[in-house]
Parts: structure tokens; C-alpha cells; sequence
């Protein structure tokens, strides 16, 4: 027997296949993160039933107990957070740099600044809220280049309504003032906690972590090959077809229909 995709029948009517829904835990001061979003969009981006893929990007805070304020030096912070010599941070920072740059990413760490991502997440449900999928999507890239590859500070609260506004917030209806309100109340900071605790009972603890409708998952920036096996993985589970009979019965391909 094989198994392909099918269409549901309700009532005699046709429903279109069933959507595929990708939730997403990432941290934008993960450098893994970024290239594991440009891995997963190659594979989205062939994918034949993408119209049908529903992404959507979840909250998660490497380092929470960093300082809110304005940033410091990342290879600063990671010495004092790993306790590991400045030599050794560098050499790692070299190493992802390289692997970003398979991907057409310009990551700069001497100019990147470490800093307090809540305010950031905040920012990316807002972007969903008035936007939809497509805007917290330009948010979480916007935010992504601006700390790896622009050295932004993105503890600084004028520069988040910056890039919200660079990312298309205007456009959905929310100012440069409507941003700032935003930072400087709580908004969205439940959905942030939500999200934290959804990994934790999940399991997760390294991101970047990609998990389709809460059955299959994919740890880690995986190549693209690997993403594709996990959208076509879940497709064939969400949307079944048994075909009986034989494989090898009389029938005509599309290139051939021997008599």
C-alpha cells in the first residue's frame, strides 16, 4: 500500500488538505537561531504545499537574567556567563560565523552587543497580533540582522521601535509612538511566559526547536534537507490516502501509456 496526500470530503463538498502548523522556539540572541531559520525557509520555500504551512514563532530567553539596558560586548558577556577564556569564545564565534556565511549571513561579533531579549519577544507577539505570521516573520529577521550582522543595540528601547518600524509595523496600523507604548508597558509579556512554559513542558532546552502540530520535531539548525524531511514527514501524516491493490497493475504514466 501507499500513502499520499488527499482531499477531506464533508457532506459531498471538497475541504482543501489539512494545514500543517510550525511552531518555532528561537531566541534572537541565538546565533544558531538565525541560520536555522534561513535553513528552514530553503526547505519551505521548495516545499510543494507551503501555502498550506502555518508558521509561527515562540518565545525563548537563552539568558534571561541578562540586565535590561543598554547592551555590552558579546564576547564580554559570554566569558562571564561561561566562564570560558576570550580566546576560546572567539574561536567559537569564528566557527558559526563561518557556518552562517554557507547560509549569506554576515555575522559580526566584534560589533555585537549582548542584551535582555523580553522586550524583543514582546515585540515579535505584537507583530503577530497586528500583523499576522507575515510580520512577526520581518520582525524576528529584522531583529535577527540587526544584532548579528549590524551590531545594533537592542537594549535600547529606541532602537526596537527602529526596527519595528523598519519591519512594516507602520503599515499594519501601529506608529512609532504605538511601539513605545508597548515597551514601556507589559504587553505581550504573558504570551512571552506562555511560550516558556509551553518549551518547558515540551522538553525544550536549546533552540533553535522546530515541532509541526505537536508531533514531530526537529532540534537544532539542521540542514535543509533535514527540515524538508520534517514537512513532508508531517504532510504524509496529516493528510492520508491508503491506495489499495496492486503497485504494478495496467495503468498509464505521464510520460508513457504502453498497450
Amino acid at each position: 500500500m501507499t500513502t499520499l496526500p488527499t482531499l477531506d470530503h464533508v457532506d459531498g463538498s471538497v475541504v482543501g488538505p489539512r494545514a500543517l502548523h510550525v511552531e518555532v522556539w528561537s531566541d534572537i540572541a541565538c546565533p544558531w537561531c538565525f541560520i536555522g531559520k534561513r535553513r528552514f525557509a530553503s526547505a519551505l520555500a521548495e516545499f510543494p504545499h507551503r501555502e498550506h504551512v502555518r508558521v509561527t514563532w515562540r518565545s525563548y530567553e537563552l539568558s534571561p537574567d541578562t540586565p535590561t539596558g543598554p547592551g555590552r560586548p558579546e564576547v564580554d558577556a559570554l566569558v562571564e556567563h561561561k566562564g570560558l577564556p576570550a580566546d576560546r569564545v572567539r574561536e567559537m564565534f569564528a566557527h558559526v560565523t563561518a557556518v552562517a556565511a554557507g547560509e549569506g549571513l554576515a555575522y559580526d561579533f566584534d560589533r555585537a552587543l549582548a542584551f535582555n531579549t523580553f522586550d524583543a519577544h514582546r515585540l515579535v507577539h505584537v507583530a503577530a497580533e497586528v500583523g499576522g505570521a507575515p510580520l512577526a516573520d520581518a520582525l524576528v529577521e529584522t531583529l535577527f540582522s540587526a544584532h548579528f550582522e549590524h551590531g545594533r543595540d537592542l537594549g535600547d528601547p529606541a532602537t526596537l521601535v527602529e526596527l519595528a518600524g523598519a519591519a512594516g509595523f507602520g503599515a499594519a496600523g501601529l506608529s512609532d509612538d504605538a511601539v513605545r507604548e508597548v515597551l514601556d508597558g507589559d504587553r505581550a509579556a504573558d504570551a512571552v511566559r506562555a511560550d516558556e512554559a509551553q518549551a518547558r513542558l515540551l522538553g525544550v532546552t536549546g533552540v533553535p526547536f522546530f515541532v509541526v502540530d505537536r508531533r514531530i520535531a526537529v532540534s537544532g539548525a539542521q540542514p535543509a534537507a533535514v527540515f524538508t524531511q520534517l514537512l513532508e514527514a508531517a504532510w504524509r501524516e496529516a493528510n492520508p490516502l491508503t491506495v489499495l491493490g496492486d503497485a504494478d497493475a495496467a495503468a498509464c504514466t505521464d510520460d508513457s501509456c504502453a498497450i
